[in-house]
């Protein structure tokens, strides 16, 4: 698809966005009083700010999670990775299939929350890691921060992930994919509205809004 066209696609999901953000808006507020849940959550936020500001920056850490990122979801659509290179001056990957998720995904999936989901997942089934659910969250909030702001660092500087696709489109998808994420992850960690919900306040509010916009125009 050419750049112009994922333009025009960018500014056709605007309105799926402020739909999104009201949504997860709604989502927050109402799991608002998951205090068992929000305070590690934070408190690990909160401790991998306090060393992404004091100390350097793990940036070979998150090279390789980038990379990795989109090997991953290469072999999600059926392609094979033939080169993968990941150092502390940057990275690469070279794969036999490409579209606009592979390229993107590394800024809208964060790889290491979501390891650290699947390893805890795996402990409950195995050695019943029940009693460890402070930390889960603890670790999961400090995952998720290290996504959000590496993903912030990075973008600071040219990265031809985002030229390749065009700076509007890249920014809606990025948005949308950080957004569905929390969507999903906050329902399933807090357990005070459903998944369904989510996407129900996501649906409706995209269309309060198009509404909106249609009697403006």
């Amino acid at each position: 698809m050419p750049k112009w066209a994922k333009f025009i696609v960018g500014v056709l999901l605007l309105p799926v966005c402020g739909g999104a953000a009201l949504a997860l808006w709604q989502v927050l507020r109402s799991s608002g009083g998951a205090d068992t849940t929000w305070v590690p959550l934070l408190a690990g936020a909160a401790c991998w700010v306090v060393i992404y500001l004091l100390l350097p920056k793990p940036i070979l850490l998150y090279v390789f999670g980038h990379e990795l990122t989109h090997a991953i979801w290469t072999w999600l659509f059926g392609g094979n990775v033939r080169q993968f290179k990941a150092t502390s001056e940057g990275g690469h990957v070279v794969v036999t299939k490409n579209n606009f998720l592979i390229v993107l995904a590394p800024y809208f999936f964060p790889l290491y929350a979501a390891m650290v989901v699947a390893l805890f997942a795996i402990g409950r089934l195995i050695w019943d890691w029940s009693g460890y659910l402070v930390w889960f969250h603890l670790l999961v909030g400090a995952a998720y921060s290290f996504h959000l702001t590496l993903t912030g660092h990075v973008l600071q500087t040219r990265q031809s992930d985002i030229t390749s696709q065009g700076y509007l489109f890249s920014a809606v998808i990025i948005f949308l994919g950080n957004v569905l994420v929390l969507l999903v992850g906050v329902p399933l960690l807090t357990s005070k509205v459903s998944v369904w919900n989510a996407f129900g306040w996501w649906f409706e509010h995209t269309g309060l809004i198009l509404h909106r916009l249609g009697r403006l125009f």
